[in-house]
């Protein structure tokens, strides 16, 4: 795409309605142009060849050729970018996680239900800008560690607490960052920019590659050693003391931070406030500048904190407006991070 030109944007979705609910919204901005519409995986194979879009929303059910298989193909033989339009069914939002693992670098839910036209209004020009600009790449896939079996009751390693922010690609970088961690962790709260209903499948992903317990806040349960805690979808997950060296969950569905909700910044300043010295605050790839504030406030507070590089992003803004502001005390690579956080919880 050159610079100054609109993000061509080729529509994939079986549906009559939704094929024109997503060209209507995205025409609408002046810097964004809907250059096609596809049925079907093999109408959209031919109009990415004829047509050469920045970016594709794809549906994952569709006939002929499901989306998982269209996905699989184009990222060999063609990648770019791809947002998953996905309904919220349970198996859809399995699908469109699994499409994130296999190269896709954000969901969104199709409208309807608890997520209205209004919602797609606002985020989907939002995620087409930031996919195209992304570097879509297929990870390559480690085998699933092997689960450790709990130890008897709970037991506090160092008194530490681990906050993880992302965005577009996130999903993928998280669930990397965890699983090069051991079960014996300390806790840790995850905000990852995700629509509703996609984050408990999302969790539960990570529960069964990772070694760790994995889950979806609920609000109000105790932090635990060997436990993640994801924020969901449309409530902003913050951390609070709750006696001696306890932390507890509380969430929250108020306004919008940085466009989003749930929110990186909401969490990092609610760790820095509560944990402080106790925190290490971890900004991964993501479009704009949430969590860049929260982790120099982090930093501020005597937490340790990483962004990581540019290199490794899929977009590079979130980390690199925390580097500007000097909320980064380090700059790692993606592989880079599990490993560094294990060696902190050792040296503690």
């Amino acid at each position: 795409m050159s610079f100054g030109s609109r993000t061509r944007v080729l529509v994939v979705d079986d549906s009559a309605i939704v094929r024109k609910v997503l060209s209507d919204i995205l025409s609408a901005q002046p810097d964004l142009e809907v250059v096609g519409t596809a049925p079907d995986p093999y109408v959209a194979r031919d109009k990415i060849v004829a047509l050469r879009p920045d970016v594709l929303t794809l549906d994952i059910e569709m006939p002929r050729m499901d989306g998982l298989t269209f996905l699989d193909r184009l990222m060999h033989h063609h990648p770019m970018p791809v947002i998953v339009i996905s309904s919220l069914t349970q198996s859809s939002t399995k699908a469109a996680l699994e499409a994130m693992h296999r190269g896709a670098v954000d969901v969104l839910a199709k409208p309807g239900g608890p997520y209205s036209v209004g919602d797609l209004r606002e985020d989907l020009p939002r995620r087409v800008r930031a996919a195209a600009v992304s570097r879509p790449r297929r990870p390559h896939m480690e085998p699933a560690p092997a689960r450790l079996a709990p130890a008897a009751g709970q037991r506090v390693l160092h008194h530490q607490l681990i906050a993880i922010g992302a965005s577009t690609g996130g999903t993928r970088a998280i669930e990397q960052v965890l699983r090069s961690m051991p079960a014996e962790v300390p806790p840790i709260v995850i905000t990852q920019h995700i629509p509703p209903g996609f984050s408990a499948a999302f969790a539960e992903r990570l529960a069964h590659v990772c070694a760790m317990d994995v889950r979806e806040a609920q609000g109000g349960e105790m932090l635990q050693d060997g436990c993640a805690l994801i924020a969901p979808g449309n409530f902003h997950l913050i951390v609070e003391r709750a006696g001696g060296e306890n932390w507890r969950t509380r969430l929250d569905g108020g306004p919008k931070v940085c466009y989003q909700r749930p929110s990186v910044d909401v969490m990092f300043r609610s760790v820095a406030e509560c944990a402080g010295r106790q925190s290490t605050g971890v900004l991964l790839t993501g479009m704009g500048s949430d969590g860049a504030e929260g982790l120099v406030a982090l930093r501020h507070a005597g937490g340790r904190t990483i962004a990581q590089s540019e290199e490794t992003c899929v977009v590079f803004g979130m980390p690199r407006e925390a580097i500007r502001l000097g909320g980064a005390e380090r700059v790692l690579g993606l592989g880079e991070i599990g490993p560094e956080l294990v060696n902190e919880m050792r040296a503690c």
